[in-house]
């Protein structure tokens, strides 16, 4: 069995952890696995447009907030209600 490849641990833009807590989304994003959050980012981060970047956050928001979705697949644990 081959040694997984590490991610690179992806800073937090302050940005996004502004618009996380002006929604009340930072709980629900700190209880996602950790690699998770960390894909958000990266996923967010490779965006070359501007507007492409922003589309990613509200993204990354609206999933945070309906729960049960992770970058448009299912995610069950995260369901909420």
């Amino acid at each position: 069995m081959g040694a997984m490849a590490k991610r690179p641990v992806l800073p937090m833009p302050d940005d996004i952890q502004t618009e996380l807590e002006r929604r009340e989304l930072w709980d629900l994003y700190q209880q996602r696995p950790f690699y998770q959050r960390n894909d958000y980012l990266g996923w967010i981060g490779r965006a070359v447009k501007p507007e492409t970047r922003q589309r990613r956050i509200e993204q990354m928001l609206d999933e945070l907030d309906m729960g049960g979705v992770n970058m448009s697949m299912e995610h069950p644990p995260s369901r909420r209600g």
